[in-house]
């Protein structure tokens, strides 16, 4: 059966790659802040060849590596990778051309690289968030893990890492110094920003009232439970023990729902960011 075409995942796509265009063009490039990636090489290669503006480098690294990727992987290589690395590409070199940046917006660094950093990391979580990347060195790292045995988180590390400390000697320390902490930020946002989307709660429900619970589980949230049988060991009571995971949303309302018919219930709720599984993540 053929796919239908998925408008939202389309419009994630492309806020996700915008916000990451707007966040690297309006304060990674005025402040020379180089964490890393396609953005931190082309940083150190303005500052180095004056001639040369981030843009326009982003955009032809990019061209470069897509088509290492095509000539590696063929028609196996990824569409929305594609698509995400070239409209990137594309806003940062036509933001140059409509709004010229001659200096940073502020004087307080701090205050840039947070959005440095917020807002990549923000666009990078939605990509990822829908099985897409913006390319760069992803790409880099999908041809070496097809032809070598290196550990591939380790390399990106590396070569992150030694784009990062080329702004001391490009630039001065202080820049350096601030992409070093820009650098150490981005992982832990971008892992943050993931687990908040992917937020879902847990739920073990110990009720006497298992039918009621149930029916509104499957009837009005629409999720699937698992139940078994419980004994109390204070009470002394059958019991009935209802496992299931919601949506933020829903978990509201099945907290109420129960504490309304079972004031008795127990209710044990946990936060959990990986769930696999139909109704969730990775399920056909």
């Amino acid at each position: 059966m053929k796919k239908t075409f998925d408008w939202k995942e389309f419009l994630l796509l492309n806020a996700g790659v915008s916000i990451m265009a707007l966040g690297i063009y309006f304060f990674k490039f005025p402040n020379n802040f180089s964490t890393g990636g396609v953005s931190g090489i082309a940083v150190i290669i303005s500052g180095i060849f004056q001639t040369a503006t981030p843009g326009n480098i982003v955009f032809m690294v990019n061209m470069l590596l897509l088509a290492v990727g095509y000539l590696v992987f063929g028609k196996g290589f990824g569409l929305k990778t594609t698509y995400a690395s070239f409209v990137m590409s594309g806003e940062i070199w036509l933001l140059e051309r409509l709004v010229p940046m001659s200096a940073p917006f502020t004087d307080e660094p701090l205050l840039e690289l947070i959005f440095a950093v917020m807002l990549p990391a923000f666009g990078s979580a939605i990509l990822f968030n829908i099985d897409a990347s913006s390319g760069g060195t992803d790409i880099a790292a999908m041809v070496l893990k097809k032809f070598t045995n290196i550990n591939i988180g380790r390399a990106l590390l590396c070569s992150d890492l030694l784009i990062t400390i080329a702004a001391c000697f490009v630039f001065d320390m202080k820049t350096g110094l601030f992409s070093i902490v820009g650098l150490a930020a981005k992982a832990l946002v971008v892992d943050s920003v993931i687990e908040s989307f992917n937020m879902c709660k847990f739920f073990t429900i110990i009720t006497t009232k298992p039918q009621q619970v149930s029916e509104f589980i499957v009837q009005t949230l629409h999720r699937g439970a698992t139940m078994e049988k419980g004994y109390g060991a204070f009470t002394h009571e059958d019991k009935t023990i209802i496992i299931t995971a919601v949506r933020r949303a829903q978990a509201v309302k099945l907290q109420r729902y129960v504490r309304q018919i079972d004031q008795k219930a127990f209710i044990l709720i946990t936060n959990t960011s990986e769930i696999i599984g139909k109704g969730f993540r990775g399920a056909n």
